[in-house]
């Protein structure tokens, strides 16, 4: 497994809408390396920037196996626990409603 990855967040980018804006999407897996590729290069067309500009999705974006992105790579951020107010360090690309600064994670 491998993902597509924003390299000054480590958000996990997903699929480029119609208006060629990529979102971060923590569910964007690919199987192989040469699909991840491939999914790179649809969003540098979709970007529509010259490859010369620094903002180009080939600066910007960078491709990782899943289990060394997530051990070397993946930043964390700190949040305030919802119930009790206690702060604590979380993976960016956590879902919010897997997250206990959430009301989602304890209404459930």
């Amino acid at each position: 497994m491998f993902y597509i990855y924003e390299n000054s967040s480590t958000y996990i980018m997903g699929k480029t809408d119609k208006n060629g804006l990529t979102r971060p999407d923590h569910s964007q897996v690919y199987k192989t390396m040469a699909a991840a590729k491939a999914g790179l290069t649809r969003i540098a067309k979709a970007e529509g920037l010259l490859q010369t500009d620094p903002n180009h999705a080939f600066y910007r974006y960078a491709i990782c196996e899943a289990e060394k992105f997530h051990r070397d790579i993946e930043k964390s951020v700190k949040k305030k626990n919802m119930m009790n107010g206690k702060e604590f360090m979380e993976k960016v690309n956590t879902p919010y409603y897997c997250s206990p600064s959430s009301e989602t994670y304890w209404s459930m």
